[in-house]
């Protein structure tokens, strides 16, 4: 259960300049949006109107001595607020919540929010560090394009303690230094290998390829059915490397591993093999972990978008959209640790129309 964000929000600087036309609290403003937001409001108009309506509510909390600021103040202080800082509150108050990530599987994967998608075609791109079985967000960091991510997977790194943790990172995080960051931190690691690492791809392929055909690959395989769609998984882990000359440069490096997926969607079949580095050698936890990277697209991404409408918010402001990606992610995590037993789409319905359950949510509680 997570303890109130609110508390972090009163510690924001203000961007604004210190004058008597500052009539509406930084604190108000991002604890007004937030629980807009929350409750299922996707647009600024909106948002100023959910505060007119939920005043009396909303004052039980903050002061709100000069009532509710209109829709351009609360887009153009919203925006001016310094994501970096905002972020680090954010990371922190995740932290004070799960302070120990032993044992846990931490999945790190980007998101390009499309609406943010400038003249230039340049567009917000969002790296998540991702709590695979609590289905919560750990931290964010952003960057200009999926290109990116290269300097942007340290960085999230950087701000977790990931002593006793498995993070799972897909292709664009197969570098030699993320690698060596992992395993100084005291972490595991199952990372994917495509063909921008040539010589290591083309190596395990060879090798895990002579195992097969030998017989001595272990394959465990599950299935997927639904929305008529069947697909089959086979994980196989080996901790042979004889073949792979250049394991001496990938620090940690124990085991190889593949994935085949065959997909049938009606008279169509597709076959996929997929490659890893792992410093994991149980072939069960490495199916785990594999299996589970998953899930932040599922749980994570696909959420924001389908019931938080992150895609289609169009914003312009790079800063804005940095924030309002942030307050999405808070809501989520508190809609998922707070409140318990319904969809989110449920609980996110409820928390629109019942100022009780909203507050249980928001400061924690059991959420009935």
């Amino acid at each position: 259960m997570f303890a109130s964000i609110l508390p972090h929000f009163e510690s924001l600087t203000d961007p604004r300049r210190d004058n008597a036309n500052k009539l509406y609290r930084l604190a108000d403003i991002v604890f007004l949006v937030f629980c807009a937001i929350l409750s299922g409001v996707e647009d600024w108009v909106g948002i100023a109107i959910w505060g007119e309506i939920h005043q009396d509510w909303l004052r039980k909390y903050i002061p709100l001595a000069n009532g509710i600021p209109s829709h351009d103040t609360l887009m153009e202080v919203f925006g001016r607020i310094d994501c970096e800082q905002f972020n680090a509150f954010f990371i922190r108050w995740v932290q004070t919540e799960l302070p120990d990530f032993a044992d846990i599987h931490i999945a790190v994967d980007g998101k390009t929010i499309r609406g943010s998608r400038d003249a230039e075609g340049s567009a917000v791109h969002m790296v998540t560090a991702f709590a695979c079985q609590a289905r919560i967000a750990l931290a964010q960091q952003a960057c200009a394009e999926k290109s990116n991510e290269i300097k942007a997977i340290p960085e999230i790194l950087r701000m977790l303690e990931l002593r006793g943790a498995a993070v799972s990172i897909d292709a664009m995080g197969c570098q030699k230094d993320i690698v060596k960051q992992l395993v100084d931190a005291n972490a595991d690691y199952v990372i994917g290998v495509k063909d921008n690492q040539p010589t290591l791809h083309e190596q395990i392929r060879t090798s895990l390829d002579k195992a097969e055909q030998v017989g001595i690959l272990d394959f465990h395989e599950t299935t997927d059915k639904g929305h008529g769609r069947v697909e089959i998984r086979s994980v196989a882990l080996s901790t042979n490397l004889e073949d792979i000359s250049v394991k001496g440069e990938w620090s940690g490096l124990k085991a190889i591993g593949v994935v085949e997926s065959i997909r049938a969607v009606g008279d169509k079949v597709s076959v996929e093999k997929r490659h890893f580095i792992t410093s994991i050698t149980d072939p069960k936890r490495f199916g785990e972990i594999v299996r589970g990277h998953w899930s932040i697209e599922n749980s994570q991404h696909h959420i924001l978008d389908v019931q938080f409408s992150e895609d289609a918010h169009r914003s312009r402001e790079k800063n804005t959209v940095k924030n309002l990606a942030l307050i999405r992610r808070i809501a989520l995590n508190l809609l998922r640790v707070n409140a318990q037993g319904k969809s989110v789409r449920e609980r996110k319905l409820r928390a629109a129309g019942d100022d009780e359950y909203r507050a249980k949510i928001i400061f924690g509680g059991t959420a009935a």
